[in-house]
């Protein structure tokens, strides 16, 4: 299958890995999710018959429904899946990892239509297959990635081996803990973000630039960790 990586920053600094599903997959999911949306029209239109020629308003309000709006609806108000999705594993995620909403939902499944043409979704294929991110059209004006639902998750805590720094000053519990904190966190959180908060502990690095700061910090966190 036709898939890849893709790492964003939450809006916290957190930076996580997600695992975009290609075309197989998201194919498979959508003849699924059609199977079904077959079966509810079917069903509806068992029953209209019973209402004579005015059944047929129903048929045909069902069938936009399930078409349009059902998949729209699954995405906002289940975790960015519908059945087909959810039995493949994968899920539609706004572009920075946060959940998608229900405007997100609705406009990529209203410009399925665009992605259709001209036959079997011929145009979402094409769009697909010339980005990186597999975004067909109506990915990319909802701004929307699809991604296997068990890869947004953060990374492991786990201090990076640095050379230890004695801290210049005497710290209480509570900001040791600050200190191997951050440290724990610093794999997970872009280099700016990291960079940005080792400069406030003035008291610790001083007049620091970013990236010098960062290094002394986890010195200090090596330290305290008893890697001395």
């Amino acid at each position: 299958m036709l898939d890849t990586t893709r790492r964003v920053a939450t809006p916290e600094g957190i930076e996580l890995t997600l695992r975009l599903a290609g075309p197989v997959p998201r194919a498979l999911a959508w003849s699924v999710d059609f199977l079904l949306r077959v079966a509810v029209v079917l069903l509806v239109w068992m029953l209209a018959a019973y209402f004579g020629r005015a059944g047929w308003g129903l048929v045909l309000i069902a069938a936009f429904f399930v078409e349009w709006l059902l998949p729209a609806v699954f995405e906002a108000r289940w975790g960015g899946q519908t059945p087909g999705k959810r039995l493949f594993g994968i899920a539609v995620l706004n572009d920075d990892g946060t959940p998608v909403r229900w405007p997100g939902a609705l406009t990529r499944n209203l410009l399925r239509a665009a992605d259709f043409l001209p036959l079997l979704y011929g145009v979402g294929l094409i769009a697909m297959l010339a980005n990186r991110d597999f975004k067909r059209l109506g990915d990319l004006a909802a701004g929307t990635v699809v991604v296997y639902q068990s890869t947004a998750t953060e990374p492991a805590r786990k201090i990076p081996e640095a050379a230890p720094v004695p801290p210049p000053v005497s710290l209480d519990l509570e900001e040791q803990r600050a200190v191997l904190e951050l440290a724990e966190r610093s794999s997970g959180l872009t280099r700016e973000r990291l960079e940005e908060l080792a400069g406030l502990p003035t008291p610790l690095v001083g007049q620091l630039d970013g990236a010098h700061a960062a290094e002394r910090l986890l010195g200090m966190a090596n330290y305290l960790a008893g890697r001395q």
